[in-house]
């Protein structure tokens, strides 16, 4: 394959160690609104956004009045309580430095809302590298839906083919794949390789993938 024009990024598992720290904003919210959810059964659910979550561990629907205020809660929470411990990923910036380098538009597709996106591209030390942002709130459909990864070809102005996004979940891999872009997914989020099935390639992590960048299908094939 000829080397792509654009990297489509999520961030949460990917770029920023983030996955347990929303499962745990989602145990406690719920706990405050008299649901107990299980840590295990939420964390096999990061990466998906808030409108199917939520559903899934409550039954209860984002747009309902109690769907809002839980929703909105655990953001609060996530925000003050766990966001400020974060860390990214070791070389997270030096892996899309490389890709800039490589004359790559970094686009971000994230199922987070857009005030938890800037606040984790701040935490994660990579705000000021990326071009376009697309977060839940750009999206009819969050992930695994193909909705935020076709938002985000459309604001890199690329067409699927000329796209490698680069994600941690099953989520991610189905999103790419729904929306023609092929996937590389890192083990970093919490998930195994059978569970990543469909990616065209897996690392480890960010430094992982920068050690090997070269044979990568972000680098593609020269000339």
């Amino acid at each position: 394959m000829s080397r792509p024009r654009a990297a489509i990024l999520d961030v949460d598992g990917t770029l920023i160690d983030s996955n347990d720290a929303h499962a745990a904003a989602w145990v406690d919210a719920g706990r405050e609104a008299g649901h107990e959810i299980a840590f295990d059964r939420v964390r096999r659910l990061i990466g998906k956004g808030g409108d199917k979550v939520l559903p899934e561990l409550t039954g209860i629907q984002e747009d309902s009045p109690e769907g809002k205020r839980i929703t909105e809660r655990r953001g609060e929470i996530f925000r003050t309580r766990y966001l400020p411990e974060l860390r990214p990923f070791p070389h997270a910036r030096a892996l899309l430095l490389r890709m800039k380098a490589d004359g790559l538009a970094l686009v971000v597709a994230s199922s987070a809302s857009s005030e938890d996106l800037g606040l984790l591209l701040d935490q994660a030390g990579v705000h000021d590298l990326i071009e376009e942002k697309t977060s839940s709130s750009d999206a009819d459909e969050s992930k695994p839906d193909p909705d935020i990864v076709q938002a985000a070809l459309a604001g890199a102005r690329v067409r699927p083919g000329e796209a490698v996004m680069l994600g941690d979940t099953p989520y991610d891999v189905e999103s790419a794949g729904r929306a023609g872009v092929r996937c590389v997914a890192l083990r970093c989020g919490g998930w195994d390789d059978a569970g990543l099935e469909g990616a065209v390639a897996i690392y480890d992590d960010p430094a992982d993938l920068l050690r090997r960048y070269d044979e990568s299908p972000f680098a593609g094939k020269r000339g």
